[in-house]
């Protein structure tokens, strides 16, 4: 079990460090935020909790400070009572009015500051004499009235915190207007239940050693369900903060798959009307892997395809449309699919008519409803997709049949 503690608590305080130092960057620009006061005071006292978690270091703080079993203290206080404190306090201040907000906060901090000195009273009085550590105090010790007292004192301060954060995150998650907002509060709920595992386990130990049992069989649950806890407490309280940045990358990755799969097409177009293209220097090869600006270049590529559909209209035969439409049926093509079809092998008959400089048709095919730009921008894309799937494709089994 050491050997496990030495591993997990190590990577919950670098995980606690790294978030801490993460929205320490905004207290220049929200230095009078109280909620980001709150989390960096949180953040801190889980990180300095499981520094203290690590057997190695709470043994050589002991040895250091020449009290037995402080380091313990340490982790109670500052992992169970001050964090979950601060924690509820930034969460307070999510979802309360300020003025409320400061109410319940003052509240939770006055209560949490309680139940610190009073934890701090029973462990003097139980370790009063005492000259050797206890590698599990709770555990250990939970046979003496005064350790047990200080046992239900801190599942109870703890435990109550998760169970408070628990209830503002599901209540308020339903509600909250932003959406990251709203995913962090769900994945803060999800966090404080594995620290009220934790809490459960601790006091399932009390009643297991009034019984005779080894609560030390299952001790393993202390660092998963706190591991568990603080990863998704770390990832749900920050996740306002950096998670309109990854749906900004994810926006811009989208874009750029779009426009790799629009580029056969535009470039069609580009090679039969070259006048299409605002910027003729965003058509060299190394551009379409690099196109800078890219949700500017797919706009501009939507608007070229457009463009190039309308000049190549003259050449759209309606003999090839209808024959395109029976090939498609003949497919069993229907929706959107058969319309794209019908779209691709009509373009691919006029960008054939165009490079043999064939004579514009008398009656050209009219644009369908399905082509129309009287959509939002994100229907014309999909549009434009599902046509440059099917132009694709058809290019590809021309290229098979020669």
């Amino acid at each position: 079990m050491p050997g496990v503690k030495a591993v997990v608590f190590p990577a919950c305080a670098v995980l606690c460090a790294l978030a801490l130092l993460y929205r320490l960057r905004d207290l220049r620009h929200q230095g009078n935020d109280p909620a980001l006061r709150a989390l960096l005071i949180a953040f801190f006292c889980k990180g300095v909790s499981f520094t203290l978690s690590t057997p190695s270091v709470a043994q050589a703080v002991d040895a250091r400070l020449g009290v037995a079993d402080v380091g313990a203290l340490g982790i109670h206080i500052f992992g169970g009572v001050a964090s979950s404190a601060a924690f509820l306090a930034a969460i307070v201040h999510w979802v309360y009015p300020p003025e409320a907000a400061r109410r319940h906060a003052l509240v939770r901090l006055i209560a949490a500051a309680l139940c610190a000195v009073a934890m701090l009273i029973m462990w003097a009085a139980a370790g009063a004499g005492a000259e050797q550590r206890s590698a599990h105090y709770l555990l250990q010790n939970a046979h003496r009235p005064l350790v047990a007292a200080y046992l239900l004192l801190y599942v109870s301060a703890f435990g109550a915190g998760m169970i408070e954060i628990i209830r503002l995150c599901l209540r308020y998650g339903r509600v909250a207007g932003r959406q990251w907002l709203r995913r962090g509060l769900y994945c803060t709920a999800i966090g404080a239940s594995a620290c009220l595992v934790y809490c459960l386990n601790r006091l399932l130990s009390l009643i297991a050693v009034q019984s005779g049992l080894d609560p030390l069989e299952w001790e393993l649950l202390t660092p998963v369900a706190n591991g568990t806890g603080i990863f998704f407490l770390v990832a749900g309280l920050t996740m306002p903060s950096w998670g309109p940045t990854v749906s900004e990358w994810r926006r811009l990755a989208r874009n750029f798959v779009t426009y790799q799969r629009l580029h056969p097409l535009w470039r069609a177009l580009y090679e039969a009307v070259p006048d299409i293209a605002l910027n003729p220097h965003h058509a060299g090869r190394l551009a379409r892997f690099l196109p800078g600006d890219i949700s500017y270049r797919l706009y501009r590529m939507v608007i070229e395809i457009q463009d190039g559909r309308l000049a190549l209209r003259p050449y759209m035969a309606p003999a090839a449309a209808t024959g395109a439409r029976q090939s498609a049926e003949e497919a069993e093509l229907s929706g959107d699919r058969l319309h794209a079809m019908v779209e691709a092998r009509s373009l691919a008959s006029a960008l054939r008519a165009k490079h043999d400089d064939r004579p514009p048709v008398r009656k050209s095919v009219a644009l369908g409803p399905e082509a129309a730009k009287d959509g939002s921008y994100t229907e014309e894309v999909a549009w434009l997709l599902h046509v440059a799937r099917a132009y694709t494709a058809l290019r590809s089994t021309e290229r098979k049949n020669r």
